[in-house]
């Protein structure tokens, strides 16, 4: 697979990841305005080439207040976020080449404002996809948010997805609609945040070269369903 190709269909006008990117983008600046003044974490697993997280903070007014660490295995990918990241001066986003799936990236940025796990739920199986969401009580700060995303093809998991999110403490504030082709949630932690545990795999993708375990924003389910 190559990955960077893959991200071109974002720059394809109304297409469904551009649809999505949109509206994961308004979110993410919705997070932003709604945390408390001062320094903020956010982390993005599954990062890509950043342009959910990049784009919004180039010209919000908490750019300078915001830590960020985006996880990424493939190094096309990071390579061309490092260079939107020195392009737009945020020097404090920081991209991490390696697999996100391992909870160790994460030592130093969580618990976090706002997490992002999106394009990470469509390619993983339903076990992982619990256990993932079970450790994001560890990476995601009492009244954190978190955005992530899942297609809508069968079998639709979006709503089994909200319940998990909402048995671990998690109360939703918005979910797309059924109808707009893809999944994008947004649930905010009112529990309390537990410690993160070192060594610990959430996922690993399904259907995709094994060396790519747990890269880019695919979307796509393991048995081919765009």
């Amino acid at each position: 697979m190559d990955w960077q190709t893959w991200h071109d269909e974002y720059d394809v006008p109304g297409s469904q990841l551009a649809r999505r990117l949109q509206v994961v983008q308004e979110r993410i600046r919705l997070a932003l305005d709604g945390c408390p003044p001062g320094p903020l974490k956010l982390v993005s697993l599954c990062s890509g080439q950043g342009r959910d997280v990049l784009e919004v903070l180039t010209d919000h007014p908490r750019r300078d207040d915001v830590r960020a660490r985006l996880v990424e295995l493939d190094p096309g990918n990071t390579a061309i976020a490092e260079e939107a990241i020195k392009s737009a001066g945020l020097r404090q986003v920081e991209v991490v080449t390696a697999d996100a799936a391992l909870t160790d990236h994460y030592r130093d940025s969580a618990p976090a404002e706002i997490v992002l796990v999106c394009g990470v739920f469509g390619n993983i199986t339903d076990e992982d996809i619990e256990r993932t969401i079970d450790t994001c009580t560890q990476l995601c700060k009492t009244d954190g948010t978190i955005i992530w995303t899942r297609h809508r093809g069968a079998p639709d998991r979006v709503p089994l997805i909200c319940r998990w999110f909402e048995e671990r403490g998690f109360e939703r504030e918005w979910l797309s609609e059924p109808d707009a082709g893809f999944g994008v949630g947004v649930h905010r932690f009112t529990g309390q945040s537990r410690p993160l545990i070192s060594g610990r795999r959430m996922f690993t993708f399904a259907g995709y070269d094994v060396s790519h375990p747990s890269t880019g924003r695919s979307e796509r389910h393991p048995t081919a369903h765009p």
